[in-house]
């Protein structure tokens, strides 16, 4: 999952959410140098990124991609899925996705000073471009792969994976409906786990 799924299933722990936004940022177990809420988020992240990577549907969602994208299908499909959060994101929450996401900025403004090095580069950037509520629209999605595709010097040709998206995009977005259910059940169980082990 990319990072506003990562950050909604966090629960209402703003630390917890930090961690799970910035745990692909942590390696193996340098996530002990946080504070102990920011642990769980980058524990529960990792507990994500397995949960999802091994599921059917997720797999199947790739598979549409494989052809052409190879390795990083996983990845296109992760943003992908920020697409279809974003784009019904009524149907998983109350609050607004605009004062939802500014919520979330002011918090990673607030602790930027617990952030991982690159993380802290790279928050202003993203506020700037109001990159999580980019995510609502294919041309949000379209900006967001050109940026990726530049990361992998051309390598990768994510920019070309909206074509895709638009081909397949009631597959696409069926797909994660029902994947989305089983993950956030995941997602609540797993931090429960974790929160027991790490603040009992």
């Amino acid at each position: 999952m990319n990072f506003l799924a990562h950050i909604y299933l966090s629960g209402d722990n703003e630390l917890i959410a930090i961690g799970n936004f910035v745990g692909d940022g942590v390696r193996g177990n340098k996530y002990k140098l946080y504070p102990t809420e920011i642990q769980i988020g980058i524990q529960l992240h990792r507990r994500i990124d397995t949960f999802t990577d091994a599921h059917p549907l997720f797999r199947r969602c790739t598979k549409r991609l494989h052809k052409g994208y190879s390795h990083y299908s996983g990845v296109i499909v992760d943003i992908f899925f920020d697409h279809f959060l974003a784009k019904n994101w009524t149907t998983y929450s109350d609050i607004p996705l605009d004062i939802y996401i500014a919520d979330f900025y002011n918090s990673l403004t607030k602790n930027i000073d617990l952030l991982p090095p690159r993380f802290q580069n790279l928050v202003p950037i993203m506020i700037e471009g109001n990159w999580l509520l980019s995510y609502a629209t294919i041309d949000g999605i379209q900006i967001v792969l050109n940026g990726m595709n530049q990361r992998t010097k051309g390598r990768s040709k994510m920019n070309e994976a909206t074509k895709e998206l638009k081909e397949h995009y009631d597959a696409f977005e069926s797909d994660f409906t029902l994947f989305f259910e089983e993950l956030i059940e995941f997602s609540k169980m797993k931090r429960i786990e974790l929160e027991k082990q790490f603040l009992e």
